[in-house]
């Protein structure tokens, strides 16, 4: 049942997605950019901007409606009977102050043995911290403010608009040099008339071929260069984490999670693994891998002044 509420939130947010750039692309009155005289570079830029720009905005903006749905996230009223999570509202809104935050996060907790936290929101007016049970079953209070101050950092760089903005980028450009190769050695070889006017009068179907393959291509390089964006906000989440919550209980928070490394949870929950505190690069998956290994994280910290 979690499986099939699962695929009809991610249906449902990609048509909303598809309705609402296509709506865009109508208003702005966007011509297509094949036509019969070649490529309209000016439409095909405003179009690869407007889908992969504007579907990563769109992704943000809901950030915190699809954590809450997809990880199940209960939100904590700050009068909660219960003291533990009282007292994890009350770190989080000390944290928050001490990091400049214009308004106080949601703080939410999801029920799972993973050992692992995550901030999302698309504003730092907006923002949700939300942990698991497992951390706060396995964690002691020091190890727990260490985790959440990485997360206040993350809030307070503006790590999800920003790395909102990489993807945005490296989508449009995707979307882009795939149709320029495409068109280049589909159409574009032709010689005479006959073969130019084929653009607009009927794009063959090896152009479409062509452009899904080198789409899949690019994204794919272009996620290594998102993934190493990441990874190095994360080392600087982790200097920022040191500063609100103290670098012991930070150093102590990624040694704990390092201790129980095998128990976080990669394949649960897979589209949110780049909003959470750890993950388990390895092999060349660690060019894809959003989060550094926790031993080069624990040493680079321990080094910084």
């Amino acid at each position: 049942m979690a499986g099939f509420k699962r695929i009809f939130l991610f249906l449902l947010i990609n048509i909303l997605i598809v309705t609402t750039l296509s709506l865009i692309m109508h208003i702005l009155g966007v011509k297509p950019y094949l036509t019969k005289f070649g490529l309209d570079y000016s439409s095909l830029i405003i179009f690869c901007l407007i889908w992969g720009m504007g579907g990563a905005f769109i992704s943000l903006a809901l950030s915190k409606v699809m954590a809450k749905w997809m990880m199940g996230v209960q939100i904590i009223d700050p009068s909660n009977s219960q003291f533990e999570l009282r007292e994890l509202v009350q770190t989080v809104h000390q944290l928050a102050k001490s990091a400049g935050l214009p308004a106080m996060p949601e703080v939410g907790i999801y029920d799972s043995p993973e050992i692992n936290a995550f901030a999302t929101g698309p504003t730092k007016s907006s923002s949700l911290v939300a942990v698991s049970t497992g951390l706060l079953q396995r964690m002691n209070k020091n190890e727990i403010r260490g985790v959440l101050g990485h997360e206040m950092a993350h809030i307070a760089n503006g790590d999800m608009v920003t790395m909102t903005l990489i993807q945005g980028i490296v989508n449009a450009f995707v979307m882009f040099l795939a149709r320029v190769i495409a068109y280049a050695v589909t159409i574009g070889r032709g010689n005479n008339e006959e073969e130019e006017s084929s653009a607009g009068s009927g794009t063959p179907f090896m152009f479409y071929i062509v452009q899904m393959v080198l789409e899949v291509i690019f994204m794919i390089l272009g996620s290594i260069v998102v993934a190493w964006f990441s990874r190095l906000r994360e080392y600087r989440a982790d200097n920022g984490g040191a500063r609100l919550a103290g670098k012991a209980n930070m150093i102590a928070s990624l040694e704990a999670l390092n201790r129980v490394f095998e128990e976080v949870e990669t394949d649960h929950q897979p589209a949110m693994q780049t909003l959470k505190i750890s993950s388990r690069p390895a092999g060349i998956m660690r060019f894809f891998s959003t989060h550094p290994p926790l031993e080069d994280r624990i040493a680079k910290l321990k080094l910084e002044n």
